[in-house]
């Protein structure tokens, strides 16, 4: 078992998180990678940067909104945790095509660089989960497994129970720090392996914006799983999580716009 310490850098006065750091390291690696995979298929990419502000705001607002409807607390949206995968993802793709609209931008083309970008953008994102101690399992009995003594919040039997709807184990004491499944480490790689299958699939020979489809799908999937491993209390139908739920539309919805962008890509500029 490994024990979690939270990274933390000081600069004088100023203190930087580790999520804070992978948050902004994230949106730079999805800038740079659309605009390199825009420039390399001889488009212009000067508008990238733009876009990516555009799901900067929408993705922070859109992650808190989603966290205040979870908690049913108007409080929680001033506070400083509590950005949801899923509803920034919403927030920052409504934002985003907001923008495309009114700049009159090329949709479907931004979309399918978009898919290698946001997937990159994931895997270095979910980096701030585990380097905060947020976003972890439930409690199992491994080697591999890692407890988080100062997490987010920390991962006593007390905060599994309470917080998280988990069954305390047997002879633990409430404030026992138990080990649990570092899933923000199995995001890190599952985000970096839908980069890289996308990555695999750039050059594709279907309509522009087909990449996105086989992105949500992906994101689908690696999300439904994951959530059987997280410390959740959320959990609805045949013990589902609301997250798992939506991922199953994220999939459906991937697969219908996988079909609307399957024709050639020389007969899709034709038309």
């Amino acid at each position: 078992m490994t024990v979690h310490q939270p990274l933390e850098l000081h600069l004088g006065p100023l203190v930087f998180t580790g999520f804070g750091i992978a948050v902004l390291m994230a949106f730079v690696i999805a800038q740079v990678t659309c605009e390199t995979e825009l420039e390399r298929r001889g488009h212009d990419a000067k508008y990238i940067g733009d876009l990516v502000l555009a799901a900067v705001i929408g993705g922070l607002l859109g992650a808190k909104i989603y966290y205040v409807i979870l908690t049913q607390d108007v409080g929680n949206f001033l506070s400083r945790g509590g950005f949801v995968f899923w509803g920034g993802l919403i927030g920052g793709i409504i934002a985003v095509s907001l923008t495309v609209r009114a700049r009159r931008l090329p949709f479907f083309r931004i979309t399918d660089v978009a898919a290698m970008g946001i997937a990159a953008a994931y895997s270095v994102g979910r980096t701030g989960c585990w380097a905060v101690g947020d976003d972890y399992g439930r409690p199992w009995n491994s080697v591999f497994a890692v407890s988080f003594p100062q997490g987010a919040p920390a991962s006593t039997a007390i905060n599994m129970q309470r917080l998280f709807g988990v069954a305390i184990p047997d002879g633990a004491l409430p404030t026992s720090v138990l080990s649990v499944y570092p899933t923000q480490l199995f995001e890190v790689a599952l985000g970096f392996l839908m980069f890289l299958v996308l990555w695999r699939w750039r050059d594709h020979k279907h309509a522009e914006g087909w990449l996105f489809g086989m992105y949500m799908v992906l994101a689908g999937a690696e999300r439904f799983v994951i959530e059987f491993f997280r410390a959740k209390d959320d959990r609805l139908i045949a013990g589902m999580t609301v997250a798992q739920l939506i991922a199953i539309l994220f999939m459906v919805s991937g697969l219908l716009w996988m079909r609307m962008r399957n024709e050639p890509r020389a007969r899709a500029r034709a038309a």
